[in-house]
């Protein structure tokens, strides 16, 4: 009786568990050590490498090892592994930047026991210097913006409707293994709400819809400005008049002021508030 009842409990669980791994498609699965501490260390490492129907890591804090099933159509072993670096953590991979390693919680600091030569891959460079030098890994998120506002400024809904699915698909096209930890920390942040924004933008069918949304948009793109590294200024605007007299900002790649909150009807209302290089 007591082997029937254990059964039936059993079951639940496995459909359940076969259910979860199921909305990973093309899965592959590996086991990794990772260093770390504890149930706030398993916390953080599980939510940088996690990406809903993409990537699944269940990390044990008792063994050290994490179990990572993944969407190889979709992403691979390094590219999750650099993520949890950069969050600060030594894998078999990739050692931390310092500064991650140096920003967690007194709790979660672990031996740093790994060395360089124990290290397959080249370790993660430590600066968003470094990084920009060899490509901006948001140049393809900045331009599909700056079209949009384009679009707004020429008070073109069905265009910014098309800019807005450009916008969504860069998005999701960022290379987070590319990102320095500045860059990461950030891009955790804004990175959601730039896609339902962009996907507003997207089906809305009248322009001051587009615009409210573009509104919420440029604070999240203005975070990602200031932690990269850019080739040419950029400038960020403010319109006094925009939402209720409470004012809305915008970002531009030109200093004259063309507003995308009013288009014709007042074009030059607006200053540059600063540049950012």
């Amino acid at each position: 009786m007591k082997s029937i009842l254990n059964l039936i409990i059993a079951i639940p669980a496995l459909l359940l568990s076969t259910s979860c791994d199921g909305q990973i498609k093309n899965a592959k699965t590996v086991t990794v050590k990772i260093d770390g501490n504890c149930e706030m260390c398993e916390k953080t490492i599980e939510s940088a490498a996690n990406q809903k129907k993409v990537v699944s890591l269940d990390w044990n804090k008792d063994t050290k090892q994490a179990t990572i099933s993944y969407d190889d159509s979709k992403t691979n072993p390094d590219e999750i592994l650099k993520r949890v670096a950069l969050a600060g953590y030594d894998n078999e991979k990739f050692l931390a930047p310092d500064d991650a390693y140096a920003g967690l919680p007194g709790c979660c600091k672990y031996d740093r026991n790994r060395k360089k030569s124990e290290i397959e891959k080249t370790v993660i460079a430590t600066t968003a210097v470094e990084q920009n030098i060899v490509a901006n890994p948001f140049k393809a998120v900045f331009d599909s913006y700056f079209e949009l506002k384009n679009a707004l400024v020429k008070t073109d809904s069905k265009t910014a409707n098309v800019k807005a699915v450009n916008l969504s698909s860069q998005l999701n096209k960022v290379d987070m293994s590319k990102l320095d930890n500045s860059q990461h920390e950030v891009w955790m942040k804004v990175y959601k709400d730039l896609i339902a924004e962009s996907e507003l933008i997207a089906t809305a069918k009248n322009i001051e819809d587009q615009r409210i949304q573009f509104m919420n948009m440029s604070e999240s793109i203005y975070n990602l400005l200031k932690v990269t590294k850019l080739a040419t200024p950029v400038y960020y605007q403010h319109c006094p008049m925009y939402n209720d007299g409470k004012g809305a900002n915008w970002l531009s790649m030109e200093n004259s002021v063309k507003n995308p909150y009013y288009g014709s009807q007042m074009l030059s209302c607006g200053k540059t508030i600063e540049t950012i290089k």
